[in-house]
């Protein structure tokens, strides 16, 4: 009978794995971003498949994830940016954008936040691919920096001293 529980509880694991990953019914999240730009079927579509492109471009080791119920994800040491879309509008938002430098002046969105910072792309407008780009990458130079800085967890309790 121990085999039975010990099977279970790897079953519910796998789910959580799958769960945590952004996975439905099995379908990877750069999958299931694929199904959201068909889905679409507009310029929306086509200018999510634009930044989702210029994205890879940037950063060939981006990491794609599924999270919030239907959000893109894109990260390289931590969040680097989302791609969400609205009716009138696609959001590209920088997690730590408030902390990038922005000579192009591309953020145009979320400017009063102290953290994140969006750009906001509309129907026929044309995207500064190569400002983009620096920016993204400027977002995974700060992710990589604030890991490298981060302080280690100790897994072991120190004594208080007397």
């Amino acid at each position: 009978m121990p085999n039975v529980s010990r099977k279970k509880k790897k079953e519910r694991k796998e789910r959580n794995i799958m769960r945590k990953s952004g996975s439905q019914k099995g379908k990877s999240p750069s999958r299931m971003i694929d199904e959201r730009i068909k889905e679409l079927g507009d310029w929306r579509g086509k200018m999510l498949s634009q930044l989702r492109t210029l994205i890879k471009q940037a950063d060939p080791e981006v990491v794609e994830e599924w999270k919030w119920r239907g959000v893109p994800v894109w990260s390289h040491a931590g969040m680097i940016c989302t791609g969400e879309t609205y009716k009138n509008v696609v959001k590209m938002t920088f997690a730590k954008g408030a902390s990038l430098e922005d000579p192009s002046g591309l953020f145009n969105s979320s400017l009063e936040g102290n953290t994140r910072r969006a750009i906001d792309f509309h129907e026929g407008e044309k995207i500064d691919e190569e400002a983009l780009k620096a920016l993204i990458r400027a977002a995974v130079t700060l992710n990589a920096s604030v890991r490298a800085t981060a302080r280690p967890v100790s897994s072991q309790k120190r004594p208080k001293s007397a």
